[in-house]
């Protein structure tokens, strides 16, 4: 396989397709009231490792999400970090496969403060944010 190929074909390998016009966080204020809608791609077939992540994370730099499993979100910021925001346990992550909303008060999206609501009408709050890495085959 070519090397400018197999290049090529990283961003995909690690789920970090460009982003198409439809499939871009958008953000609308209304009323003082920032709402950010979130656009939700399916996870890539990659394991990741868990590390401990930050409390807050800047609203302004969420790329996208995946859903990653039952209880949990990833988002994926524009510096290609990815963290995994772990819901409360009562809150199924299948509701937010369309896509979902975030409204950052200061501009910050932080653990036990801030909800994630669904376009069906659920919302959960993020109970941890962990820093995810590939795990790396031995």
């Amino acid at each position: 396989m070519p090397l400018s190929l197999l290049l090529s074909l990283l961003p995909a390998m690690f789920g970090m397709m460009v982003l198409g016009p439809r499939d871009e966080v958008r953000t609308l204020v209304v009323e003082q009231e920032v709402i950010m809608r979130i656009p939700v791609r399916p996870a890539p077939a990659i394991e990741w490792e868990e590390h401990k992540g930050p409390k807050c994370i800047p609203a302004k730099s969420i790329r996208g999400a995946m859903l990653s499993g039952r209880e949990h979100v990833d988002f994926v910021l524009y510096d290609r970090t990815r963290l995994r925001a772990r819901l409360s346990e009562d809150c199924p992550a299948l509701d937010f496969y369309n896509g979902f909303y975030l409204t950052p008060d200061d501009g910050q999206v932080c653990i036990k403060r801030d909800t994630i609501h669904s376009r069906m009408g659920s919302s959960c709050r993020i109970e941890r944010f962990r820093r995810l890495e590939p795990k790396i085959a031995r």
